[in-house]
């Protein structure tokens, strides 16, 4: 049996999935220390369906807390920062175009030495061992704790900044340092943002991962644990810990993942709506489309493997404006209320209407209009039907703008609602041939954590004057294959599920930028979890 939870920042869900069957769920408020929260909804899904911790085989977690510190600012830590890439990379120093305030928090230790490579991999300008072990020594002496290194065309040739770890070892073994050819992908700013990033987040991603392994120790759970990443697989709790950015994007992964597998859908759009927002994504094969441009995280660009998402402030905890002494008006201007985008999110059950509170809510109007029945009806201030309509087809349009804008092709397409904001959707939504609401849609979340593969992608500049076409696509499927592998994936289940080729015409020589994406089942049963 799998165990899958997501811990948001408003609740943290868990479902208990045997081969393709839900057997229990159970939704629980997120807690402060997130270790409370998990106790009690595992406690509770393992009570619904009647069944003892051994059984379980793994767990899988997802979670947004590293993205929310990111955006919120909080618990980031000073980071030394060494790029290598003097003097042709210096037009454009370290953290350009990062929004004032995360750039505070992140520091002045930047040192810009010489180094880097050509796109072939060749030396661009020689490693400066004196340089860089001086810089070392200065991170140090600043009593820094953790350190970024980027390198020019470092995803191609990886020897410099092999080299630059090697001196932090010998000269400050205690400060954590990220590489950027952990990230992968051409695109040297936006790696570098991201190893600057994830070097600000390896402690408090340390306390994170602790405390899910504090709460499955103490419910006595052995299984292995694992955390799903931004394009929906997994990634061993150890690996997280040291790499959380990629973590950034499992979300709305898990949720467009969990509405696949509970409608059998391959390709569909995607609604996730909750207290909030609603996440708009379209699957592609079973797996959320990726986004074809440079992601915006927290004000800062980067180049993770992020879902093509449109988010829309209308969720179910979404405050209208509206003055009260409009509510019961033969007719509602359009110029008169506005609909979010705040939100009185996780106060849902204290300040909207149905629950006692006095402030006009979108789950406020689904229950008026009668398309949701929970909190206490008989709360709610007396509202015109025309008013409560005019509201609804607010929602309505809003919802089919989003679908619009998603969609890649004319004609319809099958829409999947999941989460427990999908009340505010009615039968019919423009654009949408079918509307789908599955069962479970409430903790679609959990299910996509509890159901995810391992994966593995490999990514290499190829010139096809020198290397054929066919050995180099040869070449990078091995080596997503044995990453997959290397995961933990069961050989037998390994698929490419995903090649993608651009042509340079700015470099010279026919080109190319090649990336090849492979997924497997987990191994269960096996002593696996090892991420490369």
């Amino acid at each position: 049996m799998r165990l899958g939870i997501d811990v948001g920042g408003t609740n943290t869900d868990a479902v208990l999935l045997e081969g393709k069957t839900v057997l229990s769920w159970a939704k629980s408020p997120t807690t402060a220390d997130v270790t409370d929260g998990i106790i009690e909804v595992i406690e509770a899904v393992l009570k619904n369906a009647n069944v003892d911790r051994s059984a379980l085989e793994c767990v899988m977690i997802g979670t947004t807390h590293f993205t929310n510190a990111l955006v919120e600012r909080r618990g980031l830590l000073e980071v030394g920062i060494i790029r290598l890439g003097s003097p042709a990379s210096e037009a454009l120093p370290p953290m350009s175009g990062w929004p004032s305030d995360l750039r505070t928090h992140m520091g002045e230790t930047v040192f810009l030495l010489p180094g880097g490579y050509e796109y072939d991999g060749s030396e661009l300008t020689p490693f400066n061992e004196e340089k860089v072990r001086r810089a070392v020594k200065k991170i140090r002496d600043a009593g820094l704790r953790t350190a970024a290194v980027s390198c020019t065309f470092g995803l191609i040739n990886p020897a410099m900044e092999a080299k630059t770890v090697a001196i932090f070892k010998e000269e400050a073994p205690d400060i954590a340092v990220t590489v950027s050819a952990s990230f992968g992908r051409s695109g040297f700013l936006e790696r570098e943002n991201a190893t600057i990033m994830n070097a600000s987040l390896v402690d408090m991603a340390g306390h994170v991962i602790t405390s899910f392994k504090r709460a499955l120790d103490k419910l006595g759970i052995v299984a292995p644990f694992y955390i799903s990443q931004n394009d929906g697989t997994l990634i061993s709790a150890s690996y997280a810990a040291r790499y959380p950015v990629l973590t950034f994007g499992s979300g709305p992964t898990n949720s467009m993942r969990g509405g696949a597998f509970l409608t059998g859908l391959k390709d569909a759009l995607v609604m996730d709506i909750g207290g909030t927002t609603t996440d708009i994504g379209a699957l592609t094969h079973g797996f959320p489309r990726e986004s074809s441009v440079a992601v915006d995280i927290g004000g800062v660009r980067t180049n993770f493997r992020m879902p093509d998402i449109l988010a829309i402030g209308l969720g179910g905890g979404t405050r209208i404006h509206l003055e009260p002494d409009a509510y019961d008006k033969d007719s509602l201007a359009v110029d008169s209320f506005t609909v979010g985008p705040d939100s009185v999110g996780y106060r849902l059950n204290s300040d909207s209407y149905l629950f006692g509170g006095t402030v006009l809510t979108a789950s406020d109007i689904a229950v008026a209009g009668g398309l949701a029945s929970f909190g206490d009806a008989s709360l709610l201030p007396k509202m015109n039907p025309v008013v409560v309509k005019g509201l609804l087809r607010q929602f309505q349009k809003m919802m089919e703008d989003g679908l619009d804008r998603m969609k890649t092709a004319q004609g319809k397409v099958p829409v999947i609602l999941v989460g427990g904001g999908s009340v505010l959707v009615g039968e019919n939504l423009m654009g949408a041939s079918t509307v789908i609401r599955p069962e479970h849609a409430s903790v679609a979340n959990a299910v996509g954590a509890a159901i995810a593969q391992v994966g593995g992608e490999a990514e290499s500049i190829v010139s096809y004057d020198t290397v054929p076409r066919e050995e180099a696509m040869r070449s990078l499927q091995e080596t997503a294959v044995k990453k997959v592998v290397h995961a933990g994936a069961d050989p037998k289940t390994i698929s490419i599920i995903d090649v993608d080729e651009v042509f340079l015409s700015y470099m010279p020589g026919n080109t190319a930028q090649l990336r090849v994406k492979a997924v497997g089942d987990l191994a269960l049963g096996k002593n696996v979890g090892k991420n490369a």
